[in-house]
């Protein structure tokens, strides 16, 4: 074996010097690339947009993004408490007498009564249906003209369900959210008559389409509110995944199915377009095309996409579990105004503590590093957002009847999720329209203390319950 030469072992050194720098550039980015990764299997329902449902059975314990409170558990001093209480003229009275002394074992019958003792038993007695016939009568003059009676506008056909059954229907099928298949197993179960699936869906559709009055006024009274709640989930609809979008106050709730989720929706909807009120929603970019509204950014969305961050620190400096870290310091003086907004609800946060914690801020923001591939471009663009949208984030301080956060409309659309959870997802473009429109009727009233059942008969009856003029 020849030994190699001075210029080939030059060339050998630098085929292998550039074979090295590129191994060790595949190598930086294999870790920039198992970092995104790690980064995407740590998010979960506390540090992302994810529902609770996503976490999977393995998912950690519950980590609640509040401080923590000095109160105990359970019901606070003051709260009055609720239970059963026996009411004073029960339908039937059953007295229950001893037959005999349990001393000498005398006859009882004439001694005195000298004590009596109540229990009462709630129950519901047996269900039957109560069926009303309308004659309609005909009667012939003896001019030779005859004369019919009117008929009923409930009795319109030979055999149909009165209004409180049709109430029933909806209740169990848009209230509980069984499918219609099982809400007529459980009418004709519960109240021994036959009825269909068929009969559940048009007495859905008929009860919905009685709600035009209903839903312009709720859109004109949210169109006018100073704040007004936005939000949108998705919601399979014919093996597709389409959009309900909600609108709401502490008094009006609209929800509204749209095969989109953005601009177009917004405008079919009709309450964002010419909204001159503040508009709290999530940093979604299709609500800042609306120039006319104010707007406020929703902290919950923000606490999430920091506690993320803060996440990915810790686990990249191991070895230094106390490093400072950017995202903590934005949380911890997010949740100082937060806390002392909470403190005082009816008045703005006092302008000193407003500037000290937004310098904060902004330091932070100024300070931050981030690391490097997909997820250090997502920390940067967050970090870009907090700084540009500050204003909108920290609204809630300087303006009391700006919330913190957006909860109030996504608890509104969280029923969607349960109902596609319990019965699946929809069917029919217009069986999810005619969701949206009972479930807005039902979630209104609700808020103006209706019962569910009273405003459904309300419904059936062909006179739906309306707000109050002001």
């Amino acid at each position: 074996m020849t030994q190699p030469t001075y210029a080939e072992l030059v060339e050998l050194i630098v085929e292998m010097r550039t074979e090295l720098n590129i191994l060790r550039a595949e190598n930086a980015a294999l870790k920039v690339r198992v970092a995104d990764l790690e980064a995407r299997l740590r998010t979960n329902s506390q540090n992302s947009s994810k529902p609770p449902s996503a976490d999977g059975p393995g998912k950690a314990k519950t980590r609640s993004l509040r401080t923590p409170s000095t109160r105990k558990p359970g019901g606070q001093d003051g709260h009055r408490g609720q239970t059963s209480a026996q009411v004073a003229d029960p339908d039937v009275v059953i007295r229950h007498e001893p037959s005999c002394c349990t001393g000498c074992g005398s006859d009882l019958a004439d001694a005195t009564e000298v004590g009596c003792s109540r229990r009462q038993v709630f129950d519901i007695p047996p269900i039957k249906v109560h069926v009303t016939e309308h004659q309609i009568i005909s009667r012939r003059c003896h001019c030779g003209k005859t004369s019919t009676g009117d008929t009923p506008a409930q009795a319109g056909g030979p055999v149909q369900y009165g209004p409180v059954m049709c109430a029933v229907v909806i209740y169990l099928f848009m209230g509980q959210f069984l499918s219609k298949k099982r809400t007529a197993q459980a009418i004709s179960e519960l109240f021994g008559i036959p009825v269909s699936d068929g009969t559940v869906a048009a007495v859905t559709s008929r009860a919905a389409g009685d709600l035009g009055e209903f839903l312009a006024q709720v859109t004109a009274r949210l169109k006018s509110s100073p704040v007004v709640h936005f939000d949108e989930t998705g919601l399979r609809c014919e093996g597709r995944n389409h959009w309900l979008h909600s609108a709401s106050t502490p008094a009006f709730t609209r929800l509204f199915f749209h095969r989109r989720r953005g601009t177009e929706a917004m405008a079919k909807m009709n309450i964002l377009p010419g909204f001159t009120g503040t508009a709290v929603h999530d940093a979604w970019a299709p609500y800042d095309t609306y120039t006319a509204a104010r707007h406020a950014l929703c902290n919950a969305h923000l606490l999430r996409e920091l506690q993320a961050v803060t996440d990915h620190h810790h686990a990249s400096n191991t070895d230094l579990p106390g490093a400072w870290c950017w995202a903590q310091q934005v949380r911890d003086a997010l949740l100082t105004l937060h806390k002392a907004a909470a403190a005082h609800p009816d008045t703005p946060v006092d302008q000193a503590v407003i500037a000290a914690e937004t310098v904060k801020i902004r330091h932070a923001l100024l300070a931050a590093t981030h690391p490097d591939g997909a997820i250090g471009r997502k920390h940067r663009a967050l970090a870009r957002r907090i700084h540009r949208r500050e204003v909108d984030y920290l609204k809630f301080a300087s303006d009391p009847a700006i919330p913190f956060t957006n909860n109030p409309t996504e608890q509104e659309i969280r029923m969607t999720k349960i109902r596609q959870k319990i019965s699946g997802t929809m069917r029919t473009e217009k069986g999810a329209g005619h969701f949206a429109d009972l479930r807005s009727y039902l979630q209104t009233t609700a808020k103006h203390g209706v019962p569910a059942l009273a405003a459904l008969t309300q419904l059936t009856s062909r006179n739906p319950w309306l707000p109050a003029h002001t």
